[in-house]
């Protein structure tokens, strides 16, 4: 892993990247943008899953070009969980913002999100909800079932943890340990490790380029609702305490 620049960024965001050759420029120079208008040190770390498609070797041509983006590659496809743990690690940020880059999340929504991180309350996490959601009716119902279980099970009473739009205090988010299917479950992890969390209503765009690369229908709920028991099991085991010696 390489060592921090000189200049650390203040915020970075992180977004794996799966066979997405045909909106990966366009993802990374919105965010560049929007995350310009911020005034802070910024980077774009993405995570290559193992892409067939010829997107790694795309984002390495495009590093010249945005001087704010960082390429991260797994050797092998291993899934979102295991794309966002990378990321998450190689990130230098004080601030760790997630993403999807199939261009479904809005990198704008980013500036309201930090607002709301910086305000009075100061949460650990705050979590994108899709107010609007632009996806079809079979993935909608799918995460409703998740999401109504899912809130059932482990009492935390975030609505939308399927939107991947995330923004966390980065030394917290680094101490979380993930699984395969973990991600779902940020939410509920930063509140396992004592932080708290906010939610606020974020755009959702329809698809416009590619096809879901991550599943979809009722096959991912059952994964999802198979992973919800194992984070319920954690839970109910998890060791959360402060000591000082004497």
């Amino acid at each position: 892993m390489p060592d921090a620049p000189a200049e650390r960024p203040y915020l970075s965001l992180v977004a794996p990247v799966y066979n997405e050759r045909e909106c990966i420029e366009e993802f990374i120079a919105e965010a560049d943008r929007e995350l310009a208008k911020l005034g802070r040190p910024y980077e774009i770390v993405c995570v290559d899953d193992g892409s067939k498609d010829g997107c790694r070797e795309l984002m390495l041509q495009l590093k010249p070009k945005f001087s704010a983006l960082r390429v991260v590659g797994l050797e092998g496809n291993h899934g979102q969980s295991a794309a966002f743990a990378a990321g998450i690690q190689y990130a230098h940020g004080e601030v760790i913002a997630l993403i999807d880059a199939d261009l479904q999340n809005d990198p704008a929504d980013i500036k309201k999100m930090l607002e709301v991180y910086e305000g009075p309350g100061k949460p650990t996490c705050v979590a994108g909800r899709r107010a609007n959601r632009k996806d079809n009716w079979l993935r909608k119902l799918s995460s409703k079932i998740a999401n109504t279980v899912r809130i059932w099970l482990t009492k935390d009473p975030i609505r939308d943890t399927g939107c991947s739009l995330k923004l966390f205090k980065a030394e917290v988010l680094k101490r979380v340990k993930l699984y395969n299917g973990m991600h779902r479950f940020f939410t509920t992890l930063i509140r396992m490790e004592g932080g708290t969390v906010a939610e606020v209503d974020v755009n959702h765009r329809p698809r416009t380029m590619g096809t879901p690369k991550y599943g979809q229908g009722l096959g991912r709920t059952f994964r999802a609702l198979r992973d919800a028991y194992a984070v319920r099991w954690m839970q109910s085991r998890y060791l959360l305490y402060r000591s000082k010696e004497l």
